[in-house]
């Protein structure tokens, strides 16, 4: 693996135009790939997305920035504060996570991962969560690496799956 060495990390502040610009982008990237569902994010989605995270004070994006290549936006993770009612904690969910193709197996998504979990910490949080596809091998040996593992209560009752309604 090469590292990128050359990147700079923030915490994405949804007032700047800069940080909602390269968010919007690098999401809508990560929307028209496989694992992201091979559809553009919606015009609703990009004109209303920085006013609605704005206004939700349980979300945070980290970006990552290539300065080699004029600070070029080339991760993203968004995150949203939820609550665990067995630890009575805050604890935190990786939404998304998005590495330009150009970019992969460079560290990039290792790096921002490090920074979510120093802000969540700093939130209180007792745990972070994410899901991942269960084509998406590169990630999932990643995510293992950095000590995330499957869900489970008691072996015997396995694994959670992740699943979704949507309201129409």
């Amino acid at each position: 693996m090469t590292r990128a060495t050359n990147l700079t990390l923030c915490q994405a502040n949804y007032a700047n135009p800069q940080h909602m610009r390269a968010l919007l982008e690098l999401l809508d990237a990560y929307a028209r790939d496989p694992m992201g569902g091979a559809e553009p994010l919606s015009d609703f989605a990009k004109a209303n997305l920085p006013q609605a995270l704005a206004a939700r004070p349980n979300l945070f994006s980290v970006l990552a920035y290539d300065e080699a290549l004029g600070g070029l936006p080339v991760g993203l993770i968004n995150c949203v504060e939820g609550f665990s009612t067995f630890a009575c904690q805050p604890l935190v969910n990786v939404h998304d996570v998005v590495v330009l193709a150009s970019h992969r197996g460079q560290g990039v998504a290792e790096q921002m991962l490090g920074l979510v979990e120093q802000l969540a910490r700093a939130r209180g949080a007792c745990k972070l969560t994410l899901e991942v596809l269960e084509g998406n091998g590169p990630a999932q040996k990643l995510y293992r690496r950095l000590g995330y593992d499957n869900y489970q209560l008691d072996p015997a009752m396995g694994q959670a799956q992740f699943m979704q309604k949507w309201l129409e």
